[in-house]
């Protein structure tokens, strides 16, 4: 059973992270490169995709579609069970990935 408090509560968290990124997103390439600036797009670019990990989570557990063996494998099982389109798997997983660089290889970005 879908946890519906629960996801309206992600989709809200990820609202106000989009809305804050916004707010924050720079004009030019040079304001970004102002460290106070990149850091903050860079964590709520993070934090929002974590959300998103985290609300299909959510439907996979509330559905029942099954213990997903990796994170990539929640998309998979979304686009299974009719959810999700292909390409909507393709772009989540691109997401997931630019999250990994700004967690695991920050120094790159």
């Amino acid at each position: 059973m879908l946890d519906r408090q629960r996801i309206l509560a992600k989709l809200d968290e990820l609202d106000g992270y989009l809305r804050e990124l916004r707010e924050v997103a720079p004009a030019c390439m040079d304001d970004y490169r102002k460290v106070e600036k990149k850091r903050a797009c860079e964590r709520l670019l993070q934090i929002a995709i974590e959300c998103v990990v985290d609300i299909g989570n959510l439907f996979v557990s509330g559905l029942r579609l099954g213990l997903p063996a990796e994170e990539n494998d929640i998309f998979e099982k979304l686009e299974r069970a009719g959810i999700i389109s292909a390409a909507m798997v393709t772009v989540l997983k691109r997401m997931k990935g630019c999250r990994n660089v700004l967690v695991h290889e920050y120094t790159r970005v």
